[in-house]
């Protein structure tokens, strides 16, 4: 039910300024990039043609489905296929660019994801995100995110959560962040899911010593 409801609130939101963000995190990637959680596709037709190949995972049916109609129209080769961030199907250091999009706030296990994406890209490869994530502590937004995710919000918002420290964990992964913009969305709008952030990282050529690798579900 919630990726129907997604699907049709999706163009709503990106007239309010969701679009421009597309635009600024797909901005600039080349080669071979992932997708991870790609939903109904909707970043697709922004990719640049400097982009070789796309390889798009979904793995919920309808924006699937969706995300396959899109990418017959998009100015890259996509490849839109059934799977998940937990097990990319990318051999290690095969790609340029991954990207995530609203998606490291659902996904069960951050650290097993990020580690997939940290071995699929190649070093120096670049991880671009945009996330809603966790309001400062001490602040009653804060507060408030804490009592949604441990109530409704996951369950009615496709396991959703608001209050995500994303950026400590792309981090806590290994990657390097060079840029990171720190807005609130809907502007102006009051919402457990207001802070996000747009940004991008890289994988160094080694993990800085006694930073462990997360473990992870394929044995890798």
């Amino acid at each position: 039910m919630f990726a129907r409801l997604y699907s049709r609130l999706s163009p709503g939101m990106d007239r309010q300024g969701v679009a421009e963000h597309r635009q600024r995190l797909l901005a600039g990637l080349a080669g071979r990039v992932v997708e991870v959680g790609a939903g109904d596709g909707l970043n697709f037709a922004r990719y640049p043609p400097t982009v070789s190949t796309v390889l798009a995972l979904e793995p919920e049916p309808y924006l699937r489905r969706r995300a396959g109609e899109r990418a017959v129209e998009a100015p890259v080769p996509v490849d839109v296929v059934d799977a998940a961030g937990e097990n990319i199907p990318a051999a290690d250091g095969s790609v340029d660019a991954v990207v995530a999009s609203l998606v490291l706030c659902s996904v069960r296990h951050q650290d097993v994801v990020l580690a997939e994406m940290w071995r699929v890209l190649r070093p120096g490869g670049e991880l671009r995100f945009y996330e809603h994530v966790a309001a400062p502590d001490g602040g009653r937004l804060r507060t408030v995110q804490r009592v949604v995710d441990a109530t409704v919000w996951p369950h009615l918002v496709g396991g959703c959560h608001t209050g995500r420290a994303t950026e400590a964990a792309i981090s806590a992964a290994g990657f390097v962040i060079d840029d990171v913009d720190r807005f609130h969305f809907p502007p102006g709008q009051a919402s457990p899911a207001a802070p996000h952030v747009l940004g991008w990282a890289h994988r160094p050529a080694a993990r800085p010593p006694g930073r462990p690798r997360p473990a992870t579900t394929n044995g890798r």
